[in-house]
């Protein structure tokens, strides 16, 4: 699988491939610095990717395919969220990006799972993944009475919801739509974003949240938009949805960081609609939430994530599962956190989106 088509962004272009199995990928990135689609004009910021990587698998090998992801797909710049260490957690990492050395950023051991694993026998041509200036391939309808961010094929009859992170639509989030929109031509995927916030995002000066002014400003947005008051409305938006997109037959659920938390929720009703649930780099991970997960699961996990939660909650999920921990990787790199002109973090992202379509090939 390669995801190079969906990466661009730099002026002087580097091509990296890198080789496994039946995979190729072969980012092109060409860096530009962006905000989210509507606010181009604010310039984003980019936390570099630390070195040290510690990395746990659990995935089911999904044997025999072909992923290729395009290069001009993604990028991003996102907070950690765990409601019990937020600020003290920010804080720290602020603090280990001071001490890291630029220049030997990728010097120790990196993450275990090989860049290709074993596939489907899906045929998966990922574009370019872009690592800044992208260009969103999909357009925005009112659906369920939420704007959204619609991307994918007429003749899809797969969904997919995603609840993006408390920065609401950053490019290197809809960049990671379109690529699960555009990269499985075995499965035909039409990807929905609600806008839950109503064009209120948390903004990035939030974050680290190391003033009394940004610990209020943060907690009264969580409180504003609690994962539980997001779930509950689901159910109805993905009927709304259904209503105008009837060949629409079968659902997943991806959540980036608070909307991890949304997708434990959602997925853990009797009646849930979803087939399969995907959990990127999760805010509040609880193993007790993971007893209830009705339908298989994936969890995709950073370093910033708690290891002991990580793998209680992998030891607490009893149906199909993916749980894996990408240990050079922040918390929010598959989403608006994602600093894409990094080449390590460039191709992480692709495989974070490579393992979600693997996932998402076998149990949707």
């Amino acid at each position: 699988m390669s995801l190079s088509k969906h990466l661009s962004g730099s002026r002087t272009r580097r091509v990296a491939a890198v080789t496994s199995g039946s995979v190729v990928i072969t980012p092109v990135v060409t860096p530009i610095v962006t905000g989210p689609p509507e606010a181009s004009t604010t310039a984003q910021v980019h936390p570099p990717s630390f070195p040290n990587s510690k990395s746990s698998s659990a995935l089911n090998p999904i044997s025999n395919s072909n992923y290729s992801i395009p290069s001009n797909l993604y990028q991003s710049s996102y907070p950690i969220l765990q409601t019990r260490s937020l600020i003290s957690q920010s804080i720290r990492n602020q603090d280990l990006l001071k001490q890291s050395n630029p220049k030997q950023k990728h010097a120790r051991k990196m993450s275990t799972m090989p860049a290709q694993h074993g596939h489907s026998e899906a045929c998966c041509n990922i574009p370019p993944v872009v690592a800044t200036g992208y260009t969103a391939k999909g357009a925005y309808e009112e659906l369920g009475g939420f704007k959204s961010y619609v991307t994918g094929p007429k003749e899809a009859t797969k969904g997919i919801i995603t609840i993006y992170d408390i920065f609401g639509y950053y490019p290197q989030t809809l960049q990671g739509a379109d690529i699960l929109s555009t990269s499985d031509h075995s499965q035909k995927y039409k990807v929905f974003i609600p806008d839950w916030f109503n064009g209120e995002p948390a903004p990035l000066s939030w974050f680290p949240p190391d003033t009394e002014e940004k610990q209020k400003s943060l907690g009264a947005f969580f409180q504003k938009y609690s994962p539980p008051s997001v779930a509950a409305k689901v159910p109805d938006y993905v009927s709304a949805v259904s209503a105008k997109y009837p060949e629409i037959k079968t659902w997943a659920i991806l959540g980036f960081c608070w909307g991890g938390k949304v997708v434990s929720l959602v997925t853990s009703k009797p009646d849930t609609v979803f087939k399969a649930g995907v959990e990127a780099h999760p805010a509040m991970v609880d193993p007790a939430d993971a007893e209830h997960i009705k339908v298989p699961l994936a969890l995709l996990a950073s370093k910033d994530e708690t290891p002991e939660d990580v793998k209680k909650f992998e030891a607490n999920l009893t149906g199909p599962k993916h749980v894996e921990t990408f240990g050079d990787q922040i918390h929010g790199w598959m989403a608006a956190r994602s600093n894409l002109e990094d080449e390590r973090v460039k191709a992480e992202y692709i495989r974070g989106y490579e393992t979600v379509l693997k996932f998402l090939s076998q149990h949707v």
